[in-house]
């Protein structure tokens, strides 16, 4: 019987890296790859108005900026975090939270891998402290709200009910962007933050 060939558990990734999905190392992990993945990923399913789809990667822009609104004296280090805290979506693609709780525990525990491996390739602890990830997780719920809202064609009343409404949210308009200007805005951002 011929010997079936090992099954492939990583993905290639554009800058040359080959990237363990299982047993991901930090330095297989590069911006610019997490960048041009996050860019191209879109929120919702794709299901948002507009000329574009809104990416992961403005998602992420916007959870950074909500996070400087709760904490405008957060150090660089978790603004970068929450720059970062969807960036396993680079290989995964953004599941929406329904089909997350479908398939339970299993796919949680491959994205935490791969966000530890990313924290520690730009020089954040793997598991990020409680304080931070509680600032983090409500800076995103109003991200969802405001996307729901403006772009994914919720009703305010509805979107109160599974996100989280905030003053920290006025005054923010979305207007999703083409993916090239995406990826080099993030990739920008990226840059500062680390300094």
């Amino acid at each position: 019987m011929p010997k079936q060939p090992p099954k492939r558990a990583w993905q290639r990734m554009l800058s040359g890296r080959r990237l363990d999905l299982l047993d991901p190392s930090p330095l297989d992990i590069e911006l610019q790859d997490i960048a041009h993945g996050l860019a191209r990923v879109a929120r919702w399913n794709g299901q948002t108005v507009g000329d574009h789809a809104f990416s992961v990667a403005q998602h992420s822009l916007l959870v950074e900026d909500l996070c400087i609104r709760i904490k405008p004296s957060w150090p660089q280090k978790w603004r970068r975090a929450a720059l970062l805290h969807d960036a396993p979506e680079y290989v995964v693609g953004d599941l929406i939270s329904p089909f997350k709780a479908a398939i339970g525990t299993g796919y949680k525990s491959l994205e935490n891998r791969l966000l530890a491996a990313i924290h520690l390739r730009f020089r954040l602890p793997a598991t990020l402290p409680e304080d931070v990830t509680k600032v983090i997780k409500r800076a995103d719920g109003i991200a969802a709200y405001l996307e729901a809202t403006q772009l994914a064609g919720f009703s305010q009343a509805e979107a109160k009910k599974f996100f989280t409404y905030s003053r920290y949210a006025d005054g923010i308009t979305l207007i999703p962007l083409e993916t090239p200007k995406i990826e080099t805005t993030f990739t920008r951002r990226f840059k500062t933050l680390m300094g």
